[in-house]
């Protein structure tokens, strides 16, 4: 950095801290650092964790856009808490294209640092974009950094004045484009957590929005496969078309065709006319949850659909073509389903073009607390109380339990939590969640043969096999035994020899 340069940024850190409006400073900040960087524009971005999000405000009109974090240069920026130089932003895997699609400009070079405020805690960042003469130097860097943390204290004041006024009189851009953004971005913030799996997911999403390409999407139960199908379907150039869900595991055999592909009026007695999920999906996209469900001689009338891209009502006369993006689920392993044969391999490689795994909420700790909050919010904002917190022990249990339900568990939960719980900070006590498999863990420790005896093992396992019995029959000894293949007199004496009373 250059006396000359050292001297600019002093006098602008100067004027930065006689300035508590949001607005005016980042029109200073952003009129003085682009001039100094010699960049043909610079950003100021305010980061809300909680929400995942990033702020901006465009220096030409101080329109303010809002977008998820885990998205773009800056929202990685955000994230890592670490500075990024880029050189060719077009090819990079991190560069956000929706921002130069919204502004019409076109981005080259991009360097963006990190704003951390005293506790280290990153509140915003800098980007400058496409510096006059090549890309960004290593004295460019040291100026932004520099510049950032002498800004932290003044954007962090302007900040929370800004939040605090809530601005919502605010006018929002208009405009087709204007409007499926803010869709696209709706929906993708329902997908709720910051981990590296939900960030891959994210950035998935937004790296295939300009496609209609069929998607398999793979998880257990109850983490979200239906939210990353929406936000799929309205990241999309069908965003404004049908978006038709169907589980498929609720569809009788004999109902699949009519369900799916509809039914002719007077195929039966009574029966009226009726178009099928396919035809209802035309233009958009049909989600077909579980689909692993299907029977062998369903999915094979699917892979023709697919194939063919048209659909044949039950008693109709002529294919009706069809435009529909499938985005198919299931949380069963179809790998193995093909290696069993009861799944199609070809089908399988037919919906599997892009493939998205939805992580269980046990690889993914950190998001728990995250998760959580955000259904207390939404359960507390629906029933019109006071937002309830979760105490540090409280958190600490949710993140170690196993939740077997995933989210669809922990929500549930918290619509218990929000319903029973008077006070507004819920501790570990209140939480009542089944327990069923953390026993199940211990006792899959207790049979460990690490540092045990034959006898110990052996006792372990008779141990559980009684134990299991006893309650399958609700203490029935005659027919506990019978499952053991034990006689009652038999039963009892290993009963008395294991300790187990009864």
């Amino acid at each position: 950095m250059t006396e000359t340069d050292k001297s600019v940024l002093l006098a602008i850190i100067r004027r930065m801290h006689s300035e508590r409006e949001l607005a005016p400073l980042m029109n200073l900040l952003t009129r003085e650092i682009k001039e100094l960087m010699r960049a043909d524009l610079v950003s100021i971005f305010g980061f809300d964790r909680e929400r995942c999000e990033l702020r901006s405000f465009l220096s030409a009109d101080n329109q303010e856009i809002r977008f998820d974090a885990r998205l773009g240069v800056a929202g990685a920026v955000a994230m890592n808490g670490e500075t990024v130089n880029i050189e060719d932003a077009p090819n990079h895997p991190l560069f956000f294209t929706v921002v130069d699609s919204q502004t019409g400009y076109r981005t080259k070079t991009v360097l963006g640092v990190p704003i951390k405020n005293a506790k280290d805690e990153v509140i915003g960042v800098c980007e400058a974009i496409n510096k006059q003469e090549g890309p960004f130097t290593r004295d460019d860097v040291e100026i932004m950094e520099t510049f950032a943390t002498h800004a932290a204290n003044a954007i962090d004041t302007a900040l929370l004045i800004d939040a605090l006024r809530k601005e919502r009189g605010r006018s929002e851009p208009q405009g087709e484009l204007q409007r499926k953004v803010e869709i696209g971005q709706e929906h993708l913030r329902n997908i709720v957590g910051m981990s590296p799996q939900i960030q891959a997911i994210v950035r998935l999403i937004d790296q295939i929005r300009d496609s209609s390409v069929d998607v398999l999407i793979q998880g257990e139960s109850g983490t979200g496969k239906e939210l990353v199908a929406s936000a799929l379907h309205f990241n999309s150039p069908r965003y404004d078309q049908p978006f038709v869900a169907l589980n498929c595991a609720s569809l009788a055999d004999n109902l699949v065709e009519a369900e799916l592909y509809g039914i002719e009026k007077g195929v039966a007695t009574g029966v009226d006319k009726r178009m099928g999920k396919f035809e209802a999906a035309n233009g958009g996209t049909l989600f077909l949850d579980e689909i692993g469900d299907l029977s062998l001689t369903a999915q094979a009338k699917m892979l023709r659909v697919l194939q063919e891209r048209t659909v044949d009502r039950v008693g109709g006369q002529k294919p009706i073509p069809i435009d529909v993006r499938v985005i198919a689920a299931t949380n069963k392993n179809l790998e193995r389903a093909i290696k069993d044969r009861t799944f199609r391999e070809d089908l399988y490689y037919r919906l599997k073009v892009v493939r998205i795994q939805t992580p269980p909420l046990r690889d993914i700790p950190r998001d728990i607390p995250i998760i959580a909050k955000h259904f207390l919010t939404k359960h507390c904002g629906n029933n019109k109380i006071e937002t309830k917190q979760l105490a540090p022990a409280a958190v600490k249990f949710l993140q170690s339990y196993p939740w077997p339900g995933n989210a669809r568990q922990l929500e549930n939960e918290a619509k218990r939590l929000v319903a029973s719980v008077r006070g507004t900070t819920i501790g570990e006590e209140q939480l009542d969640l089944p327990t069923e498999q953390l026993e199940m863990d211990g006792r899959e420790k207790e049979l460990s043969c690490d540092g045990k005896t034959i006898d110990e093992v052996i006792g372990a396992i008779e141990r559980r096999m009684i134990d299991d019995a006893l309650k399958k029959y609700h203490w029935n000894k005659q027919k506990a035994a019978q499952e053991l293949g034990l006689s009652r007199q038999g039963l009892a004496k290993k009963m008395r020899r294991l300790g187990i009373a009864g």
